[in-house]
């Protein structure tokens, strides 16, 4: 992809998670786009992610659609306000509620498909639906109500 993936966007003090910062160099690094209405994200599972041989730990597929979430919830927020995303001050969301379920086994050894929907932007409030495949299999489905980071979670000087 030549454009620059939502979490790219993320100033560095809020580029630290775990599934989803670039300045984490253990963590997954996810990077979301749009793809037309759709938000999307790639990611290809290692062999330490194995809930039993030969299938990728749900918490995986949790994570991933949590951080693809939140980051399609801050890229929605700064489209509905008409804003560039490298504009200030920075939008980020965390989440206030997560919810997954996971409709088939996800196999082990390719790449998965994220995909989001958003769902409502009011307020400080985004909710988003994603879609997680693999080889075009539906395995998961998600919603993640995000909400933007409060003050008391921003780093102090």
């Amino acid at each position: 992809m030549t454009q620059k993936a939502f979490q790219e966007y993320y100033p560095d003090d809020f580029s630290h998670c775990y599934g989803c910062g670039n300045k984490n160099e253990k963590g997954y690094q996810i990077k979301s786009y749009w793809d037309g209405e759709e938000s999307v994200a790639h990611y290809t599972p290692e062999e330490y992610h194995t809930a039993i041989p030969g299938f990728v730990y749900g918490g995986l597929i949790a994570s991933l659609v949590d951080c693809h979430c939140t980051g399609t919830a801050a890229a929605a927020k700064y489209k509905e306000e008409n804003r560039k995303m490298d504009t200030q001050p920075p939008l980020r969301y965390v989440t206030a509620s997560l919810h997954v379920d996971y409709l088939a086994p996800t196999p082990m050894g390719t790449p998965l498909e994220i995909r989001g929907k958003v769902i409502e932007v009011k307020g400080k409030k985004v909710v988003v639906e994603a879609i997680v495949s693999a080889k075009e299999k539906i395995c998961a489905k998600g919603k993640v109500v995000a909400v933007q980071m409060p003050d008391t979670m921003m780093s102090k000087p």
